[in-house]
């Protein structure tokens, strides 16, 4: 059975969704639990799940804004099952998500950005462009820019190293995008790197972005 894919606003997810978004967390890195998810839904706008025959694989909170006048995605706090679909259930969860942004910002481009704690988050930006960090590239003053505004939209504001994009944490528990790979080399040492810094256990996170094309949108999620 394919795969089922849902978004909807976050006041309509019941304390059983958050449930059962819990047990998903259970072998994740992140250690979320039933507090941090039901803050989550007080914070974002949007949840997608994802069910296969009827059981929750995988779910990711969004919100569809604008910052600065710049169409944004962005993805909060975000888990998957460790199975051997993951790949297929990330791709429909995030291209739901891409759905919802086509019809909020017909014919722009649009930010995407997260927080992380593995590289293998970095999987999810397959297919952006001019992703940031990302290795052998120099940062331009916009693109930290950038990094600083997501901190701040992150509640993060001061915290922020905009050359390493690294978010030094508060000892608070952070909701991340928490996806593992099914292939290992699936994410290169140079893209890994880039998290080897991070004190997880203080709450350290790594900001990252990219871009969604207008054309790229409206080809692959427009209305058919």
């Amino acid at each position: 059975m394919a795969t089922e894919v849902e978004t909807k606003d976050c006041t309509a997810l019941s304390d059983g969704e958050l449930s059962e978004m819990a047990d998903i967390c259970v072998g994740g890195p992140a250690g979320y639990d039933i507090g941090l998810l039901s803050k989550a839904r007080e914070e974002w706008v949007l949840i997608t799940q994802a069910r296969d025959n009827g059981k929750l694989c995988g779910f990711g909170f969004c919100t569809l804004e604008r910052i600065g006048g710049t169409p944004s995605c962005l993805w909060g706090l975000a888990s998957f099952r460790r199975t051997a679909k993951r790949d297929t259930v990330l791709r429909a969860v995030i291209g739901d998500q891409y759905r919802r942004a086509v019809l909020a910002f017909p014919d722009e481009d649009v930010l995407v950005g997260t927080r992380m704690i593995s590289p293998s988050a970095f999987v999810a930006f397959k297919g952006l462009e001019d992703i940031c960090p990302r290795p052998g590239h120099k940062l331009t003053g916009e693109e930290r820019a950038w990094s600083r505004r997501l901190a701040k939209r992150f509640g993060a504001e001061g915290r922020i190293d905009d050359r390493s994009f690294v978010i030094t944490g508060n000892g608070s528990p952070v909701g991340v995008f928490d996806f593992e790979a099914a292939k290992p080399d699936a994410v290169g040492e140079d893209v890994a790197s880039f998290l080897a810094p991070l004190d997880v256990e203080r709450g350290d996170v790594l900001v990252a972005f990219g871009w969604a094309m207008a054309e790229q949108l409206a080809a692959k999620h427009g209305p058919r």
